[in-house]
């Protein structure tokens, strides 16, 4: 395999592919990367809906670029997306930034997304771990986004401290005054009370229950999060609240701007698998709402770290 493939103007450098994908969803991907190659952008949305496959919205559903969208990130900035996969975020960021370096582990992902994107003529898509890719960036970067990759860091950073280690590791490619994007499930999010399984393992309760000991993923609370940042070196972060999750955010919150009583209505939204239904969750997030605890119930977190 050549070290770099050009799919309209999108660049992919394989220096770092070791030579096979080590993770895949299966047969799905090679619909994805055929729909990537064949349907325009505009025509997305009706293909979502004649395929009525949970893959097929997760990765190609335009709401996903929600939780990025409105950033302030500028045609001079310089982005590094991480976890990348098949480009669901990065459209939203070749818009608005000057480059975008997308790195993923996965050829098949990063296909579909140089597929996707193939007319934007400011992205390149690193295939390979970034772990290794990490070692040889050369660029300093305004915003680096981890929007559904936090919670896998213990299962490729070999430390006693492997979410600390990703962001000091992360840390280190920031321009002055540059921003972490961090996007993450928490693990007690109302929906997992109400009879969610957990989005990775698929488990009734398991984040809730702080999570089996070889489970190699996890998510956290809101003062876990905090005291993680702040081992980390951070002293800059601000808490935004997706709406009902980050996946496929309707609605952003904010401290400033917290939901009122009857506006979370929105939550049987459960694409990929069975759920229980042990309460009205409309109810409970009004209940948490008027005891001011919504924070500490947010089905997901949107962080924003600053470095100095």
């Amino acid at each position: 395999m050549n070290d770099r493939e050009q799919i309209g103007k999108v660049t992919l450098d394989y220096t770092w592919y070791p030579g096979k994908d080590l993770y895949s969803d299966g047969e799905i991907e090679d619909r994805l990367l055929e729909i990537a190659r064949t349907v325009g952008e505009e025509e997305m949305n009706a293909v979502i809906d004649r395929e009525k496959d949970w893959a097929v919205l997760y990765h190609m559903s335009h709401i996903r670029q929600n939780i990025v969208d409105w950033l302030p990130i500028g045609k001079t900035d310089e982005v590094l997306e991480i976890g990348a996969g098949c480009g669901a975020i990065t459209g939203a960021l070749t818009e608005k930034a000057g480059h975008v370096t997308c790195v993923d582990l996965s050829r098949k992902r990063s296909l579909v997304n140089a597929y996707r994107h193939q007319n934007a003529d400011n992205l390149t898509i690193m295939v390979g771990n970034f772990q290794d890719i990490e070692k040889n960036l050369t660029k300093k970067y305004d915003y680096i986004t981890l929007i559904g990759v936090f919670e896998y860091a213990q299962g490729y950073i070999g430390t006693q401290q492997p979410y600390v280690e990703f962001l000091r590791q992360i840390s280190a490619h920031l321009a002055p005054g540059g921003k972490v994007v961090i996007a993450i499930e928490n693990r007690l999010g109302m929906k997992y009370w109400a009879g969610c399984r957990e989005d990775h393992t698929g488990n009734l309760f398991e984040g809730m229950e702080n999570y089996s000991k070889d489970c190699t993923v996890r998510t956290f609370a809101k003062p876990e999060l905090e005291k993680l940042f702040a081992v980390a070196g951070f002293k800059n972060w601000k808490f935004y609240y997706p709406y009902p999750d980050y996946k496929l955010p309707m609605t952003i919150y904010s401290d400033e701007y917290l939901p009122q009583k009857g506006e979370l209505n929105t939550n049987i939204w459960n694409f990929d698998r069975d759920r229980l239904v042990l309460f009205d969750e409309k109810l409970a997030f009004d209940s948490m709402l008027e005891c001011g605890l919504f924070p500490l119930y947010s089905n997901s977190y949107l962080v924003i770290l600053e470095r100095e």
